[in-house]
């Protein structure tokens, strides 16, 4: 007889609406847009059963007594069936899932999102999870092959996938759908159908229809379009066996046939419930006289051309073509189409290299399932054509990376982060009813939170202290463009907007200190300043990744060739953009971890370069090393499922933290709720961290490692916390000394001599005084060793500035002329130079008050070794004591000074948010306005002296120490000796070294022309004890007549007049003070 077709009802609120009968097929099952699953005992029920399961149901699947759905807080949730029980949350996404869908037995679920991905999930073991990737748009459908080998999905990118559940890999791929950016603009939702049991035929639609399902015995397909029609054919004899038009012509989105044949119950997107009854009979005949039995007439004659109901635009009448059944040449079930004939959608036809329009595909032999499944039937890969290609079995070409924004979630979603970083956030919001950016300081003493339209649809950010970066892809009308807003510019214009070339996209943008830059399609860095002027162009050789910028550095990941087997293949430069441009890493190849890829690359708020990998690895790149990399935090260690990760945002070395926000079943963060941030703390990997030993090694290096970037502020002359560094130095050398102990306990004294080589020669010193309590004396003899060398390193003179500034102009000259240049002249005396020579007569008092320290120091020393190594005593108190000046000279000439509070860069380090730190400004007006300097390099001549005293000087050092000390008495001397009684009038409670503190203070406060006065007063008595010191000078002192001559020289240098401003005399005591620390 034939089906009957019984009156809708209604079941939902409008929107797209999903059916199923439960596994008895008792009852029907229906979700909706209104987040409701109805249970209906029949379509005449009108008391369904309602389970609220979210605010809205995008789609549900219901098995073995579990209903799984997908709603809209980006959850797949279970519930127990049919009491609707909350059973828990299977998996999470960034968006959310469009479809979910039960495998054979029941015990996976398949889910797909708008954020790309796919995932399998283990539902009794949700922990248990898989990942697909590969789409770029919002995934359709998904459907399960019978055997469980193979999974397939349909996207908005135009592409069906199959994909091999064991290995996550994507065997095959067909573009075949009509591209589009989401769901709601798609023009079918495409549902796929494997055949039931066999797994044969894998079935879908294309345009018009858009849902497409199996009969459970797998001789017949219901299609349901997008204009209402719904229409049933037998397989083998394809015939069409029903047809029927729905009463108001709605989009039909849900079809589920009955578990024992003979009903369909369906949906519509207004939310309506239908059924057909009577659907085909059990004998396998037609059920409508109207249906015509020829195989072999055109498809338009499976529907009759002279119902009324029929909508022509199905059906393509003039690309109609024939198909016949070919049972001599193929198999039984083998289809094809008749030659000569043009295909069409929607034709039953077997898949070749064109078949671009098919509807539904035979899954051939050449796609094999694995070795350990050989059941009948199980035919597992679907081939691109049937042709014979050949084998191969070598590694597999990983898809390169697409471009990134670190800090941004993906450009597909409606509400987005388009950067957070520590400096605030920006937020997109591209809906039908806005599409604006919101940017939100974290310390609003820099700017206000901001709002800003998005007319030009800008899809990537950046964000610094002094603008806001945005770029927009190009269009058909219009170029890509850069657009900043510089708000802290003093002038009114502070939004400038720069035009790329024809065919060249902006991919990544980034900002600096003063400097942004963009990275576009054509392979290009383009670098404007931060007032829009263009700076420097260069290529890098590959495609874009990502890129990042802090202070001076600019840091540039790309592709440097192809991965495989899972594996990117990256490089990355690093440039300092600052007065002196060089290039720190020349593209080296950027080692991630295996099978992953780079989820955010940036610099830690100090300015030492990491990245983080989609493995959750954390790496930094360790300078004290030669710019390798090292991991320093696992994130994964701290995920409870999974399908957890963190999100990183901000990375601190001091204080130690990485900033991120936990994504629970999901690797991205929603925009809504706010997400709160995490802590986490460091980790290098070493061996055995659970011993004592192993974590005492591990909080050493990991001191090292994140105290590397004071020396590079020092170096390039950065301001940096001075309290910091030596906080760093004491807490390794307490380490070194907790080792030192523990290997002294387990015997290990090769081991012991080891650890000392770390340590400072302070710490040597109670290395030895232990090992001496602790009887060992052949430890203690060799630590003394030991600490003799160190002494006599401490007094060598430092010229590893000057050695690397002469590497440098000989890498400049190589393999050119030896002609004069102008990096071959010397340097002309700077601002630092002028103010250093200010200060030396102040040095020369600290060495000449120091000298009993160093001596006590060194006795100390002897007295404690001294009693185990008799012959050694000598020797180390002639070196200790000769060198002893020397070592003072160094300390002092290097010796940093803290910022003045009224430093611009310290106020702006009040703030909770750490910032990239300025190098100071050469000019005389910043030297008065913090005391802070970079280390200005030795003077010429001042090098030349040392060269030539250490090749003349034959008599033995303890005497040049001698003759240092009965240098005559500077400027200051004389003023302090006049004035103590003075500063012990006002201090009477003061020692000797606070004395001379106070003294320095009170020196340096008063004006040029009266430190003058009394320089010329020393000079004076200088002359008289020069003119007795000839009479009495030895032969072999001959030789230092010139050295004393220029230093006389450099003295009245240094005596002219300056016009410097007098500092505050709280930062002198300060610097006193420190000066005599390094002591």
């Amino acid at each position: 007889m034939p089906s009957t077709q019984k009156p809708m009802r209604y079941g939902h609120t409008e929107g797209h609406t999903d059916v199923c009968f439960d596994d008895t097929g008792s009852c029907i099952v229906t979700c909706g847009s209104d987040g409701d699953v109805r249970i209906w005992e029949n379509l005449d029920d009108d008391d369904p059963k309602s389970i609220n399961v979210g605010e809205k149901a995008y789609s549900f699947a219901l098995k073995n007594g579990r209903l799984v759905t997908a709603v809209s807080n980006n959850t797949v949730q279970i519930h127990t069936f049919p009491e609707g029980a909350p059973d828990g949350i299977l998996t999470r996404f960034t968006t959310n899932a469009n479809h979910v869908v039960f495998n054979r037995d029941g015990t996976k679920i398949a889910a797909g999102s708008s954020d790309f991905m796919v995932k399998v999930v283990e539902v009794t073991d949700s922990s248990q999870q898989k990942t697909f990737r590969g789409h770029d748009a919002p995934v359709l459908s998904l459907s399960f092959d019978p055997q469980d080998v193979f999974l397939t999905s349909a996207s908005c990118d135009g592409s069906v996938r199959v994909w091999k559940i064991s290995d996550q890999t994507c065997v095959t791929s067909w573009p075949l759908l009509q591209k589009c950016n989401d769901v709601i603009n798609a023009k079918s939702i495409c549902r796929l159908a494997w055949q039931p049991k066999s797994g044969k035929f894998l079935i879908f639609f294309i345009d018009t229809l858009s849902i497409v399902i199996w009969s459970p015995c797998g001789q017949y397909v219901a299609a349901g379009s997008v204009d209402g029609c719904i229409a049933v054919w037998n397989v083998d004899t394809q015939e069409c066996m029903e047809r029927m038009k729905h009463e108001k012509s709605y989009t039909i989105c849900g079809l589920a046939w009955h578990p024992k044949g003979g009903q369909i119950a369906y949906t519509d997107t207004e939310g309506n419930l239908g059924l057909l009854e009577n659907v085909c009979n059990k004998d396998g005949k037609k059920s409508s006289g109207k249906v015509s039995s020829a195989v072999a007439k055109d498809y338009n004659d499976l529907f009759d051309e002279d119902d009324d109901f029929l909508n022509t635009d199905l059906i393509e009448p003039r690309s109609s073509p024939k198909v016949v059944s070919n049972e001599e040449e193929e198999e039984d079930d083998d289809l094809m189409l008749a030659s000569g004939h043009p295909r069409h959608r929607g034709a039953i036809i077997e898949d070749d290299e064109n078949s671009l329009d098919t509807a539904l595909m035979k899954v051939n032999s050449n796609l094999e399932k694995d070795d350990d499944n050989d059941q009948d039937g199980s035919i597992p890969v679907l081939p691109i054509s049937t042709t014979q290609r050949p084998f191969y079995d070598g590694p597999v070409p990983t898809p390169q990376q697409k471009p990134f924004q670190s800090g941004s979630t993906p450009s597909h979603l409606t509400h987005r982060f388009m950067v957070w970083n520590s400096i605030g956030i920006i937020r997109c919001y591209n809906d039908e009813q806005d599409n604006a950016i919101d940017v939100e300081f974290h310390d609003t003493s820099i700017h206000h939170a901001t709002h800003l339209p998005n007319s030009l649809n800008h899809t990537m950010a950046d964000l610094s202290s002094e603008a806001i970066l945005l770029a927009c892809e190009s269009t058909e009308e219009l170029a890509s463009k850069l657009h900043c807003v510089h708000f802290s510019s003093w002038d009114s214009n502070k939004e400038w907007t720069v035009d790329m070339p024809k065919d060249e996209d902006i991919e990544a943008v980034c900002l600096g200190q003063g400097w942004a830059a963009c990275a576009t399609s054509a392979m290009l860095t383009r670098v404007f300043t931060i007032g829009g002027v263009q700076k420097e162009i260069f290529s890098f050789p590959g495609p874009v990744v990502s890129m990042a910028g802090h202070g001076e550095q600019l840091l540039v990941v790309y592709h440097r060739g192809t991965g495989f087997d899972g594996d990117q293949c990256l490089g990355v430069q690093l440039i300092e953009l600052g007065k002196k441009k060089r290039q720190v890493l020349h593209g080296d190849p950027l080692p991630l971890t295996r099978k992953s890829y780079l989820m955010w690359v940036g610099f830690s708020a100090e300015g030492t370069p990491c990245y983080v990998d989609s493995k959750g690895i954390v790496k930094m790149l360790n300078r004290g090393l030669g710019n390798t990399w090292i991991p320093v935090c696992d994130t994964r260690e701290y995920c409870k499922g999974k399908s957890d990760h963190y999100w990183v945002i901000g990375i601190h070395e001091n204080p130690q933290q990485l900033r991120c926000i936990p994504c629970k079943g999901a690797r991205f963060p929603p925009t809504l709720p706010r997400p709160a941030v995490a802590i986490l703390s460091f980790k290098l990997p070493y061996c055995q961290i659970t011993t004592e030993k192993g974590q005492m090694e591990e909080q050493f290096w990991r001191s090292v490692l994140f105290h590397n970037h004071l020396d590079y502020l020092s170096k390039n002359g950065y301001e940096y916390d001075e309290n910091a560094k030596n906080e760093a130095a004491k807490e390794q050398q307490e380490l070194l000394m907790k080792l030192f102990a523990l290997s002294c306990k387990l015997e290990r004294e090769f081991r012991c001599v080891e650890l000392a080589d770390f340590m400072t020669q302070n710490a040597v010193n109670l290395a030895i005084k232990y090992a001496s309590r602790s009887r060992k004396l052949i430890l203690a003899q060799r630590l003394s060793e030991m600490a003799v060398e160190k002494a006599t390193e401490m007094a060598a003179p430092e010229e590893d500035d000057e050695e690397e500034e002469e590497d440098f102009r000989n890498h400049l000259n190589a393999g050119y002329s030896s002609s004069t240049t102008e990096w071959s002249q010397p340097r002309v005396r700077n601002l630092y130079e002028q103010d250093m020579e200010d200060s030396k007569e102040a040095d020369a008092v600290e060495e000449v008050e120091e000298m009993p320290e160093m001596q006590k120091f060194s006795k100390k020393l002897l007295g404690q070794v001294g009693k185990f190594t008799p012959i050694f005593v000598s020797a180390n108190q002639k070196d200790s004591t000769a060198h002893s000046a020397n070592i003072l000279d160094n300390m002092s000439k290097f010796s940093k000074n803290t910022p003045t509070p009224n430093s611009r860069a310290v106020n702006k380090q009040k703030s909770p948010v750490i910032k990239p730190l300025i190098p100071k400004p050469k000019s005389k007006q910043a030297l008065a306005a913090t005391f802070f300097q970079p280390r200005p390099p030795p003077a010429v001549d001042k090098t030349v002296e040392e060269k030539e005293e250490k090749a003349e000087n034959t008599l033995p050092e303890i005497q040049a120490a001698a003759t240092e000390n009965k240098r005559p008495k500077t400027g200051f001397q004389m003023w302090l000796e006049e004035n103590r009684e003075s500063i012990l009038a006002d201090n009477p409670d003061l020692e000797e070294a606070d004395i001379i503190k106070e003294g320095m203070s009170r020196f340096r406060v008063l004006s040029s022309d009266e430190r003058m006065i009394w320089t010329e007063k020393a000079k004076g008595g200088a002359a008289s004890n020069s003119a007795e010191a000839k009479k009495r000078k030895r032969p072999a002192d001959a030789k230092n007549e010139g050295k004393e001559k220029r230093e006389e020289k450099s003295k009245e240098d240094s005596s002219l007049p300056k016009k410097r401003k007098p500092l505050d005399p709280s930062i002198n005591v300060r610097l006193s003070a420190f000066a005599f620390k390094q002591s």
